[in-house]
């Protein structure tokens, strides 16, 4: 191999490795603390919300939810809350996609902002201690929050299997 390919090859290397270091992801639990401890912050102030509601508002600024928009799938019952399977996409432009579910003290599950190039298909594992809902919520780029739920009944043994 000649020098100068060698370099050519070497500086391209380089270059894009240092690609994936110049994105930046907001850590939202560092940013948005209670969107996380909802419950406990509502348990201390006697609200008789389920936290998701709450945890919506801290996260977006609105809990305004248009019932369209994403395709949520779940079994109807789970015969492990260790692993309860959830599955979900949407077609909408989109910054940013949210699960959200009530049986376990901390509602939120995940946050992920999205850009145009996203394929914005998940298929994911959650615990949950009991049977619930599991709600999931994308903040399109028009401003609108895109939302799906589904309610599941867990047969056994909760985040213990």
């Amino acid at each position: 191999m000649k020098r100068r390919e060698f370099l050519n090859l070497t500086m391209g290397a380089l270059a894009l490795a240092v690609v994936p270091a110049s994105v930046r992801a907001e850590d939202y639990r560092k940013s948005k603390p209670t969107v996380w401890t909802i419950k406990n912050v509502m348990k201390d102030k006697k609200v008789t919300d389920d936290g998701v509601t709450s945890a919506i508002k801290a996260l977006y600024g609105s809990n305004a939810l248009t019932m369209e928009g994403i395709n949520l799938k779940t079994p109807d019952t789970a015969s492990n809350g260790g692993a309860v399977p959830v599955d979900f996409s949407t077609d909408k432009d989109v910054k940013s996609i949210a699960v959200f579910q009530n049986a376990n003290p901390e509602t939120t599950v995940m946050v992920v902002d999205v850009n145009k190039y996203s394929v914005n298909k998940y298929s994911i594992k959650i615990k949950m201690a009991s049977s619930g809902t599991i709600t999931v919520v994308a903040q399109g780029n028009d401003g609108k929050l895109y939302a799906a739920k589904k309610t599941l009944n867990v047969a056994l043994g909760g985040c213990e299997g």
